[in-house]
């Protein structure tokens, strides 16, 4: 089954809600990357909100790219998004390790580590770029962005991710984002907090096969939730090519090329991003000089 989003608007158009399910994009990072299943946890809950956030970007020509830099074995994790959402990223350590948390659970928060930043630049088309800074405060993922939409854009929003990984590979990936419009209510708020808090985990919930509408009303408690859009696009995809990587060679300089042509003779670049190698001939070299 494909990867897909719906945005909804439940409580008459008070609450916004916007479901996803990621579990194709994170499995084809977990094999592009040789993911840990902590790894595949952490780095799939990062995947799932970039592409929620992606989402609601006008323009494909609109970029998002977000970094988590915590104090946790992980080190520095990074994902780009456009509003497709086509999103790609790396991880610092992908083979981390760790036991089980108290709850036997993957235990992203310590893999994550509980200080450090999450840096979001949004790219949408103005003179300058948005630039939003906040603090990692558990390292869960969802927490953290829960606190940078308070702390960096001013809503109190919502955030559920989650990652089911068994010994082969991603079971389910998902995750939602609920967000209050201006004329949200106090009872409403009061409703919603009880009513996530008795749906449980969305990963139980996408493993329970409910569809993304079932689990946008079990978590609203709204049987009469509107959908407004459907996509069935997020995939993890790559966009590097041969002349953007040529392009990104050629920026080390004249010397550090000519110092590659007598030591080595060739060159052999590996993307970040989808570990896709290009190798550039002795000949080659010569003519980017």
């Amino acid at each position: 089954m494909s990867d897909r989003i719906i945005k909804c608007l439940a409580f008459d158009g008070r609450i916004s809600v916007t479901c996803i399910e990621t579990t194709n994009l994170v499995e084809e990072a977990r094999k592009l990357h040789n993911l840990s299943p902590v790894a595949t946890a952490a780095f799939g809950r990062l995947l799932t909100i970039a592409a929620l956030m992606g989402c609601d970007m006008k323009s494909e020509n609109n970029k998002l790219t977000i970094q988590v830099k915590g104090n946790g074995p992980i080190g520095t994790m990074l994902v780009v998004s456009d509003n497709v959402p086509k999103v790609r990223g790396y991880v610092s350590n992908s083979l981390v390790d760790l036991p089980l948390n108290e709850f036997g659970k993957l235990d992203v928060g310590t893999a994550v580590g509980n200080e450090g930043f999450i840096n979001v630049i949004k790219d949408i088309g103005l003179k300058d770029p948005y630039v939003g800074i906040s603090p990692i405060i558990s390292g869960e993922i969802a927490d953290d962005f829960a606190n940078y939409f308070v702390n960096s854009e001013q809503t109190n929003s919502a955030v559920a991710l989650g990652v089911l990984v068994d010994k082969d590979g991603v079971r389910k990936s998902g995750g939602y984002i609920i967000t209050p419009m201006p004329d949200a209510l106090d009872e409403d708020i009061i409703l919603l907090e009880k009513s996530i808090f008795e749906a449980g985990a969305i990963s139980k919930m996408l493993e329970n096969n409910l569809s993304l509408e079932d689990i946008a009303k079990k978590v609203t408690q709204d049987v009469k939730i509107r959908v407004i859009e459907r996509k069935n696009t997020p995939k993890y995809e790559c966009n590097c090519s041969r002349e953007r990587m040529q392009e990104a060679f050629m920026t080390i300089g004249k010397e550090e090329i000519e110092k590659i042509i007598r030591e080595d003779g060739k060159a052999e670049i590996v993307c970040h991003f989808c570990n896709k190698k290009y190798n550039f001939n002795k000949k080659e070299l010569e003519e980017m000089i």
